[in-house]
């Protein structure tokens, strides 16, 4: 397996990778480092742009300029050009001990995000789930479930009748059934135990042949799942925390796998925890939805 690192960037906690088309760059954040990060994937060229509070997750929208980011407990816009940074809505209570963690848009618009306990080791299982729409200017939150603790993997199959999403310390990825016109989900199922995988679950995509792709977070590696959940590939990467892959460039044929830093003294100093990595999978992906609110 071909493995390359991006650039220099290292990130605190790297997460959220995503491909822009019409800008033909890769946004990602670094969660604690308060910040996301605009990257040419050919030369590593690096565009960062500061936030107040720590981001979860964040989607496109249609104007370029403009990203939706979940923040803290709320939503809010930043306009790369200026930097500027606008409160939407809140999401959740304020909570130091809680804040929005991962989440995608559905291929329908509709912005999924969840959110995690802190610190995740607590085992208090406050989070929860959120499914967000936007109709004719007006925001709904609809409360999908409680007890989460640290909310992960949300990704869609390519029709968008299927959900996937993972509550980090219980070792599951779940499935689940979704109706494309309501967002409605049912028939929820046990789609990966990790209990015999690397790591634990954590960031995830799906590629154009509907198969998942999970970062194995504490487990070195990344792996794939076909959609009736047989795994069918596991590669080691050379960073102990890979937290999230996702399919770039003009094809959407690069997979990049952000991943967390620290300070471990066998780290490879030509891959240093909290790096970019980009691995040769022959696969294709799929592009990110854009988020209508």
């Amino acid at each position: 397996m071909n493995v390359r690192r991006v650039g220099s960037l290292v990130t605190e906690l790297g997460e959220c990778p995503v491909w822009d088309r019409r800008l033909g760059r890769l946004l990602l954040e670094d969660i604690e480092g308060r910040a996301i990060h605009r990257v040419d994937i050919d030369t590593g060229g690096v565009e960062t742009r500061d936030l107040p509070g720590r981001p979860g997750s964040f989607v496109l929208t249609a104007d370029p300029d403009r990203l939706v980011v979940a923040m803290e407990h709320e939503l809010v816009e930043l306009r790369w050009s200026t930097g500027a940074v606008t409160a939407l809505c809140d999401v959740e209570t304020p909570d130091p001990e809680v804040r929005l963690n991962d989440g995608r848009c559905d291929p329908s618009g509709r912005y999924w995000v969840g959110s995690m306990d802190l610190p995740p080791e607590a085992g208090r299982h406050r989070g929860r789930l959120h499914r967000i729409t936007v109709t004719d200017g007006h925001v709904e939150i609809h409360e999908q479930r409680d007890g989460v603790g640290v909310a992960n993997a949300t990704a869609f199959s390519p029709d968008g009748t299927v959900m996937y999403w993972a509550d980090t310390p219980t070792s599951t990825v779940w499935s689940y059934d979704v109706d494309p016109e309501t967002g409605d989900r049912s028939n929820e199922r046990v789609f990966l135990d990790f209990t015999d995988l690397p790591g634990l679950p954590d960031g995830a995509g799906v590629d154009a042949d509907g198969c998942l792709w999970v970062a194995c977070v504490t487990g070195s590696a990344v792996l794939r799942a076909t959609p009736d959940g047989s795994v069918d590939r596991i590669i080691d990467v050379p960073v102990l925390l890979p937290t999230m892959p996702a399919f770039v460039g003009p094809e959407l044929d690069r997979l990049v796998v952000t991943s967390i830093s620290t300070e471990r003294a066998d780290a490879d100093p030509a891959f240093p925890d909290g790096c970019l990595l980009e691995l040769d999978v022959d696969a294709v992906g799929l592009h990110e939805p854009i988020f209508p609110g």
